[in-house]
């Protein structure tokens, strides 16, 4: 059970693979009021709207539904949607002491029950769920000359979108796909967000670490961030109750500034952990953890937050040029 402080953006939300098997419940009362967009794909076959093929939550808890929605790009209701899906969703719920009690006593595991009808709990810490969300197969979207592969651990279409815009070829591979091994032919590497447990990705690990020992750009966001830590030899842990949201702000270690992000974690990088060839690279202004991190010497970025947004601001959105840069 865990809870995300945005305004808006829950099509997006519901559709962002790293909320995988969480019941998930807004902070902002009034959710449903400007209904959900239409499939609409780009010429790479890319949703415009969505950040993914499908809902990832397990369930919906709002406080207040809005049975009329209007917005001019609306074709459904979020109901219909949620139906059509098979997700539940439960409104009239006070989702003020709900969020109290997730705060104070960290997330947990949690249900809605139906007319007394009972149902076990389902814990996705427990068991590696990145098979759920990665593609079977490698694919391919021609852009430019320049070639990055996508180590997807459950990536949102606004990421891809961004490479592609930047005229980046990109190889979407399955998050154990060894590229390496495989002969693929590209010029840097990046490792995307993700639902679950980063500790329980051995496989993805070490092919970072290959990536590591050949000097491969690499570049993490989210869960790639964790991945890419663990890689160069720190340790993670869950958070209380993890950054979801879309007003997290980070502070660039390097500069000073401070940034509005997109959040939704709830794993961090351990600091004392670190090893001393990497630095922190951004630190979460309201409670210190690790929000990015850097290699010293060679070419190795990763942020915790989502400079893609989407929803949310795009205040970082220049990180895909630094990182560009270095390919």
């Amino acid at each position: 059970m865990v809870f995300s402080t945005g305004m808006v953006g829950y099509p997006e939300s519901l559709t962002d693979p790293s909320f995988e098997g969480q019941i998930l419940t807004f902070t902002y009362p009034l959710i449903g009021n400007y209904g959900v967009p239409n499939g609409k794909k780009d010429s790479h076959g890319i949703s415009n709207f969505f950040e993914s093929s499908r809902i990832h939550i397990r369930g919906l808890v709002v406080s207040e539904y809005s049975e009329n929605y209007s917005h001019w790009q609306a074709e459904k209701s979020l109901s219909d949607y949620l139906k059509e899906a098979g997700i539940p969703g439960i409104t009239g719920i006070d989702t003020r002491a709900l969020t109290k009690i997730l705060r104070e006593k960290g997330c947990m595991l949690g249900k809605i029950i139906v007319e007394n009808t009972d149902t076990d709990y389902y814990d996705p810490n427990a068991v590696n769920i990145i098979p759920n969300v990665s593609p079977k197969k490698p694919q391919i979207y021609k852009a430019g000359k320049k070639r990055l592969v996508v180590i997807d651990c459950g990536v949102k279409n606004n990421t891809l979108r961004h490479f592609l815009n930047r005229n980046i070829t990109l190889i979407r591979v399955p998050w154990n796909y060894d590229f390496i091994a495989a002969g693929e032919k590209f010029d840097g590497v990046f490792v995307s967000n993700g639902p679950g447990n980063p500790a329980l990705l051995t496989e993805t690990v070490n092919i970072i670490k290959k990536c590591y020992d050949k000097k491969i750009p690499t570049f993490g966001i989210c869960l790639g961030n964790q991945l890419m830590g663990i890689a160069a030899g720190a340790k993670t842990y869950k958070l209380k109750y993890g950054h979801r949201a879309q007003n997290q702000p980070c502070v660039n270690m390097e500069t000073g500034k401070c940034h509005m992000t997109s959040q939704n974690h709830g794993f961090a990088i351990e600091r004392k952990t670190l090893p001393k060839n990497w630095k922190i690279w951004f630190e979460q202004a309201n409670d210190k953890t690790i929000e990015g991190i850097k290699h010293s010497k060679f070419p190795f970025m990763a942020v915790q937050f989502h400079p893609e947004a989407c929803p949310g601001p795009v205040d970082t959105e220049n990180l895909f040029d630094q990182f560009i840069r270095l390919i």
